[in-house]
């Protein structure tokens, strides 16, 4: 059986916020946008948060934390602010074994975005 969850689902995005199929979570990519779908964030610092702070929503409404994230893909638009974005990662992903992690370099983004994150998380 499938359960949806829709908190990134508040601006009408064309989408669900997630989809829940035997205890794996898949959230939709997250970029980092306000309410309004403007980018928002100078530093790769600052979209990564305003990023996980998304991904928390939806994994709240599902009933879980970061701590039950397996799988984390993030696409740079910049691949060379990937030891940025590490130095943050490490910092937020404070457990161990920590989740499986994929980066890639993308040419571009939706909206202009530089930065987008993709999890599944497990009960």
């Amino acid at each position: 059986m499938k359960k949806y969850y829709n908190s990134s689902g508040k601006t009408n995005a064309p989408l669900s916020g997630a989809c829940e199929i035997n205890g794996i979570v898949y959230l939709s990519g997250q970029i980092h946008t306000d309410e309004n779908w403007k980018i928002i964030g100078e530093t790769v610092e600052e979209r990564f948060s305003i990023i996980m702070k998304k991904v928390e929503e939806i994994l709240s409404e599902a009933g879980l934390t970061k701590n039950n994230i397996i799988r984390v893909q993030i696409y740079l638009t910049n691949i060379s602010e990937i030891k940025d974005l590490n130095s943050v990662y490490v910092e937020y992903f404070d457990i161990h074994p920590m989740p499986v992690r994929t980066a890639i370099g993308v040419t571009e983004l939706p909206l202009g975005a530089s930065l987008e994150i993709d999890i599944i998380a497990s009960r």
